[in-house]
């Protein structure tokens, strides 16, 4: 077996096989989720499982790293440090919980050591420095954000590893297609367990881990040379829904940095989707605009124009989605009799 396959398998055995063990010690330790204003869910349930997702991620990641080439290993090496570092910062607020400023300097320190480490590897100009720390910041937000409903996180590490190692196969960013497919295959070891009769949650730790893996890659692989199109195609919808959200709550004069349930994967839960029915939907719609992203690195200016068009409607599609699903609703129930 290669180091990849190795590694892969490594993150996605440990993945699915540490929470047999993890799982009784969270109970026993009363590491729950209990609803609140945020939350789709209606009871307590366990967390922190994103730990063992951890695991198996970091460990992948260290085997294909000290398995590769020089420049693969530094480059993968720094991508497991900021994984490690976020996942250790999530750990700390499943456990004892952290204010709001404290928590967003941390996550902006990490963001920051972490494009460091990529601009140094690179050689990249120092200018990248503020831009790359908030963006890592933002990302580690943001797949905490949107993970509100069973299926999503997986689905979505799933996906976008998948996709940016697709990106590394044809940029030829050979550590990309290792560190993407990691990164999926320690998330859809996650699937069984969240959409199972486990039903056992991620946790700020599991949360933290995927926006700075895929944040990390996302970055570095940019840094290296690969089109934007190809990095940002991916995670547009988690972008749009973040986005949007917080411009909604700002403009009806809500406090946006309180719990809250109005993300559009959200509402489509209250115009009648299961969890699994909206987390596949913002998948789908993420591999489609995943899709316009390679479509506009790789072709000339009419074609680059015609995959944003189409790019941009799946995008206002996504946003109006709950609008849109709960009017078919409505017309399917037909006048009251």
């Amino acid at each position: 077996m290669t180091t990849a396959v190795v590694a892969v398998t490594a993150a996605l055995l440990l993945s699915l096989l540490l929470p047999f063990a993890l799982i009784p010690l969270l109970k026993r330790h009363g590491v729950l989720d209990v609803p609140n204003e945020r939350s789709s869910h209606t009871r307590a349930v366990v967390r922190g499982v994103g730990i063992t997702v951890a695991i198996g991620l970091l460990t992948g990641l260290l085997i294909a790293g000290f398995g590769g080439a020089a420049e693969a290993h530094q480059l993968l090496l720094a991508v497991t440090v900021v994984a490690a570092a976020a996942a250790l910062l999530g750990w700390v607020e499943d456990f004892r919980g952290l204010s709001i400023r404290g928590r967003a300097a941390l996550q902006l320190g990490i963001g920051a050591g972490g494009t460091a480490l990529a601009i140094e590897l690179t050689g990249q100009t120092w200018w990248w420095l503020p831009l790359g720390a908030l963006a890592l910041a933002a990302y580690i937000n943001i797949a905490n954000f949107m993970d509100g409903v069973n299926g999503i996180s997986g689905l979505h590490g799933t996906a976008v590893g998948l996709m940016f190692a697709v990106t590394g196969a044809v940029t030829g960013h050979g550590w990309l297609v290792v560190g993407g497919a990691v990164v999926a295959g320690a998330f859809v070891a996650f699937l069984p367990w969240n959409l199972g009769r486990g039903n056992v949650f991620l946790g700020d730790v599991g949360s933290y881990l995927l926006g700075a893996s895929l944040a990390m890659l996302g970055l570095t692989a940019f840094l290296d040379g690969a089109p934007a199109e190809y990095l940002l195609g991916p995670v547009a919808i988690y972008l749009a829904d973040t986005l949007a959200t917080l411009l909604r709550r700002i403009s009806a004069g809500e406090r946006w940095y309180t719990p809250h349930r109005t993300h559009v994967y959200q509402r489509l839960t209250d115009v009648g989707f299961s969890h699994l029915q909206s987390a596949l939907l913002v998948t789908g719609c993420s591999l489609l605009t995943g899709f316009c992203g390679y479509l506009a690195a790789e072709s000339d200016l009419m074609g680059k124009a015609a995959a944003i068009v189409v790019g941009t409607a799946v995008v206002v599609f996504y946003l109006r989605s709950p609008v849109i699903f709960s009017r078919r609703s409505s017309n399917a129930a037909g006048p009251a009799a």
